[in-house]
Formats: C-alpha cells, sequence, structure tokens
C-alpha cells in the first residue's frame, strides 16, 4: 500500500527565499507523485498558490486560516497555555485542522518552520532554516521586541512534536540538537538548492531599459537588514577609492529595514557615483543581473548556510562569502572567503575579484561544478530517502 505524503503552503511569493524553498518542495513531491512511490496531496493557505500549483498536476486543497482563528492562535500562543490542549481544540473545531486530518496522511510535510506543524495533531516534518536568534542575538531582527523568546518557544514546540526535522547542513543539524537535545536521528540533512528561475539564459524584455548598469560591478543582491553588513561592505569600497577608480558596486534589495541608512552613509562617504540602489528586482531578472557581475560578493553575519551564492555558482559567477558557520561546507572550494566584521578583508577579497580575471574563471569553473552537484534531481532524491526513513518507522 502506497503511503500517502502531505505538502503544507502557508508562506506567500513576498516570503523571499522560504518561498522559493517551498517552490523546490512542490517539485520534488511532484517527482514522487509522478512516479507513484507515494501517493500525494498539497495543502494551501493563500490563494495565490492556486496560479503556482496549476502546472504540477498535483491533488489540492484550499484550506483558509480564518480570522477568528488566526487571532484566537495568537492569543493562545501569548498566554502560554499547553500545546496539548490547543492540539484537542483544533482536531475537533478548527475547520483547516480538520480538513488537513480528513487527508489521512502518513505524513505532513511543512517547509517554512510553520507553527501548523506542531499545532495541528498530525505526524509532521518540519524545516528549521537556522538559530541565528541563539547565536547572533545582537542583531535587532531576531531578538528584539519578543522575538528572542518567541522564537525559542516555537522552535522547542517543532523539536518536540515533530517525527522529523529538516535542516540545511551538518552545522545546522549539530545546532538543532544541541540546542534542544532532540536525536540525531530525528534530524535530516537536506541542502538548499538554487531556485529554478536562475536557470534562465536570456535577459526579459526591457531589462537594460529598466537597470543602468555600469560596465563592471561587484554585486550583492540582500535585503537591508542589519545582519546583511550592507554598512561594512560600504566602508571596504571606501578604501579603495583610489586603487581602484572605476570600482562599481550594485545593490538590490527593497526600500525598507536598514535601506534609508545604508544610502545616507553612501552619501556620507561621497560613494553616490560607485554604488547603485536596484532596488526591488522581480525574479526573472536575477539570472541577468549574476551573469553580467563581476563577482557577487556577501558579508552576511547570518548563516548556517545561504541561497544567493548558489545562484551565483549556478549561473557561473565567482563568489566570495563570509567565513562562517556552514558556508565551507556549502561552497568548498568554489569561493574565497573573509571576516565580515573586518572591512579590509573585506576590501582585499574585492580588489583580488576586481584585478584578477584568470582567479575570476577559476572560480567560475569550479561553482559551475559543485552547482552540478545541488540540483533538483538531488534534492528529489535527498527528500525521497528522508520520507522513505521516516515513513517506515
Amino acid at each position: 500500500m502506497k503511503k500517502k505524503i502531505g505538502l503544507f503552503l502557508r508562506v506567500n511569493p513576498e516570503s523571499g527565499g522560504s518561498f522559493q524553498y517551498c517552490l523546490a518542495m512542490i517539485e520534488a513531491v511532484t517527482s514522487l507523485f509522478r512516479e507513484a512511490e507515494f501517493e500525494v496531496v498539497v495543502a494551501y493557505t493563500d490563494a495565490s498558490w492556486s496560479e503556482h500549483l496549476r502546472g504540477y498536476e498535483l491533488p489540492t486543497v484550499y484550506v483558509p486560516l480564518g480570522v477568528c482563528w488566526r487571532a484566537f492562535g495568537k492569543v493562545w500562543r501569548l498566554s502560554g497555555l499547553p500545546i496539548e490542549w490547543w492540539r484537542l481544540v483544533c482536531s475537533k473545531m478548527h475547520g483547516m485542522a480538520k480538513m488537513l486530518l480528513k487527508q489521512r496522511c502518513h505524513l505532513w510535510i511543512f517547509p517554512a518552520q510553520d507553527v501548523w506543524s506542531y499545532l495541528i495533531p498530525v505526524r509532521s516534518l518540519c524545516t528549521i532554516y537556522d538559530l541565528m536568534h541563539r547565536y547572533e542575538a545582537r542583531f535587532p531582527e531576531v531578538s528584539a521586541r519578543g522575538q528572542y523568546i518567541l522564537r525559542e518557544k516555537h522552535f522547542k514546540n517543532i523539536c518536540q512534536w515533530s517525527k522529523g526535522i529538516l535542516v540545511d547542513s551538518e552545522l545546522g543539524k549539530r545546532q538543532v540538537a544541541e540546542s534542544y537535545e532532540v536525536s540525531w536521528r530525528k534530524l535530516h540533512i537536506l541542502p538548499y538548492i538554487a531556485p529554478k528561475y536562475i536557470y534562465n539564459t536570456q535577459a526579459t524584455i526591457g531589462f537594460d531599459q529598466r537597470y543602468t548598469l555600469p560596465p563592471k560591478f561587484i554585486f550583492y543582491p540582500a535585503q537591508f537588514w542589519e545582519h546583511k553588513n550592507h554598512k561594512r561592505l560600504v566602508q571596504a569600497v571606501a578604501l579603495l577609492t583610489e586603487r581602484i577608480p572605476d570600482l562599481s558596486l550594485v545593490f538590490v534589495g527593497s526600500v525598507s529595514n536598514g535601506y534609508e541608512s545604508t544610502r545616507e552613509l553612501v552619501n556620507r562617504l561621497g560613494l553616490i557615483e560607485r554604488i547603485r540602489f536596484l532596488g526591488y528586482v522581480p525574479d526573472s531578472d536575477m539570472s541577468e543581473l549574476y551573469r553580467r557581475a563581476r563577482a557577487m560578493i556577501m558579508p552576511t553575519f547570518f548563516g548556517p548556510t545561504n541561497i544567493p551564492p548558489l545562484e551565483a555558482i549556478s549561473v557561473g559567477c565567482p563568489v566570495a562569502v563570509s567565513d562562517i558557520y556552514g558556508m565551507r561546507e556549502q561552497l568548498g572550494d568554489t569561493a574565497l572567503y573573509f571576516d565580515p566584521a573586518s572591512k579590509q578583508e573585506i576590501a582585499e577579497v574585492i580588489e583580488r575579484l576586481w584585478k584578477n580575471s584568470t582567479l575570476c574563471t577559476d572560480l567560475a569553473s569550479r561553482g559551475l561544478m559543485r552547482s552540478s552537484q545541488l540540483t533538483q534531481s538531488h534534492f528529489n532524491e535527498c527528500l525521497r530517502k528522508i520520507l522513505n526513513d521516516i515513513v517506515a518507522e
């Protein structure tokens, strides 16, 4: 008898990396469905998913959360009442929970580290992206205004109630195991892959009209959170103004968070002509930006691993990244590494990438080789093994 697997989608298309991860998961369960290895059903709470799911020929069910239950769930979680009580109430009264239970799945996959992985009494396989609230609590986006306490409670519940937990790397596995005393048997490594859109081979219509790009530039695609470290990168560029008169840097990211303070720093250091802000860029244009860039640099303080370097190496763009957490595990010898706290080290790798074409060619070649080992088919096979292991228990 075939086992039935459910995939629960709650994030919306504006969720960035978590949305792309969900798309990779859809591709993977579609592969299992087409090969008749598992029965599959996809449940989604945001109506916009219907458009994205249309071409997959998967059984789907729309399960809106409902405003009242959303508010009730938030009050319940803040009250500190036992999860056991909520799970009991939820299974009897919550329309979405009853709908999921009605599907009679052997396992539900929650790819977006979702609260519903433990609020609904189903066997769940839940993803934990990172625990940076523990390891980088100095950044307010993961610790301020009660965020640290909420994240701690959330991840403890995932670890307690999930049948299995997906992590990005060996280091991610160790961090979860050590932080919440989780059995190693419960943790499964499913490395990130580059999103499907990155393999677009041609520029979209009107690309050159939308973006005025310098002929040669260093590229950094990231939202302007403090942990993304834009300001230290700007300071590193300032160190190079005399040695590299034609140096240019291009930022991509929405006009929010630390955007204004970063622009202010650029103005104060007299770098307006050297650093360009493109704002929000749709996924369809990202691959062309990587292809035109001299290199991508990512001075983030967060890990264990990240998706943008995978995007870069997949299209032959040389990469320099922070030497932190699991980045060497993810990229091996395909990147240059530096201390993200040192503007001098950041400046040094920029200068090497800008002046050494042989180095860039070598990094691009190594990156393409490594990216061939981190494809959707590898992701599918890895998930298949994980599901078989969990379902067989």
